[in-house]
């Protein structure tokens, strides 16, 4: 094991898109867990959307930053950790974290299912995907959905459990042709549009001109005004995030026919997918046995060297990504 850890720290305040220059990576030795710790040494990082909007005031400056990680334990001081054990936890952007047992979680043997699938599609993607589908939408099979951000990593989970579940017609919406492609080609979405060719309202009608029953939104803004006029009767709306507007906090409000939510009785509701830790072990049961046969494939772009994870999160910003972005330990 190396001798120095790295840590990446916030050093200033963002207005609009972050840059490089907002952060630094900061050496110390590695760190000596006390009793009831255990040392892990990080394998994988997952960079999040949410953490353009944790930079605008929650994550403190000149300090290490934190974020979902996969380690292995390598210095055990708790009876109930062995070294050598993989675990999930939140003190990512950092190369070591010295973490207490009730701070992680133990990441089970499923053969033939890759570590990162555990921050992808097994992971806090998977399910927050998962979540909006069957414990906020409650998808009936049948019933046609739209995905807005349908290439990120909750947008490819969500139509690939859609469709396992048994959905109907499934459209995504996104910001290149490759990737719409991507949708239709690979994620089994019916229809996908790159929503910089034109008005999304007049792209949805022409990819769903019946309507839908459910909208997953990812990003807010313009789509979601789309969406609530596309809604049939009882339909619902799931809101996940508001990337749009995570770099562009003054973009006007979102403008929809607020008659419309009384008029077809429909339903807007949002979640943190922090409230659902209950439904994990169900996830598995749900798409471990895909994983294996092949149903499921987890959707990652995977980037080389903790060095490169800022590099990687500004990637994920202006959607250089498709399905999950992960970064992986150097060999």
């Amino acid at each position: 094991m190396t001798e120095t850890a790295l840590t990446v720290h916030q050093t200033a305040r963002p207005a609009g898109f972050p840059t490089a220059g907002h952060f630094r990576f900061a050496e110390s030795p590695v760190p000596e867990p006390a009793p009831g710790t255990v040392l892990v040494e990080n394998l994988y990082w997952s960079v999040d959307p949410y953490h353009r909007e944790m930079m605008d005031g929650d994550f403190e400056l000149d300090a290490p930053l934190e974020g979902r990680t996969l380690g292995r334990v390598v210095d055990s001081r708790s009876p109930s950790l062995a070294e050598g054990q993989i675990v999930l936890h939140r003190q990512g952007w950092r190369t070591h974290a010295v973490v207490r047992p009730e701070e992680i979680r133990r990441i089970p043997s499923h053969p033939g299912v890759p570590l990162s699938a555990y921050l992808s599609v097994l992971g806090g993607t998977g399910l927050t995907a998962y979540v909006a589908l069957t414990r906020i939408a409650r998808l009936r099979e049948g019933e046609d959905l739209f995905v807005s951000g349908a290439a990120g990593g909750v947008g490819t989970a969500t139509g690939r459990f859609a469709r396992l579940l048994g959905a109907g017609r499934l459209i995504g919406s996104t910001g290149t042709p490759g990737k719409a492609a991507y949708l239709r080609d690979h994620v089994g979405y019916d229809a996908a549009f790159d929503y910089r060719t034109g008005p999304v309202a007049d792209l949805l009608a022409e990819a769903a001109p019946t309507g839908l029953d459910v909208f997953v939104d990812n990003v807010g803004g313009d789509h979601l005004g789309a969406a609530i006029g596309a809604l049939r009767t009882r339909g619902r709306v799931v809101r996940v995030g508001t990337i749009g507007q995570y770099n562009t906090p003054e973009a006007p409000p979102v403008l929809f026919d607020h008659a419309d939510v009384v008029e077809k009785s429909l339903r807007i509701e949002g979640f943190l997918v922090s409230d659902y830790q209950d439904a994990q072990e169900e996830l598995y049961d749900f798409a471990v046995p895909h994983l294996r046969s092949g149903a499921l494939a987890a959707d990652e772009t995977v980037i080389d060297g903790f060095e490169r994870i800022v590099e990687a999160f500004l990637l994920m910003l202006r959607g250089g990504n498709t399905g999950k972005i992960l970064v992986r330990a150097g060999s």
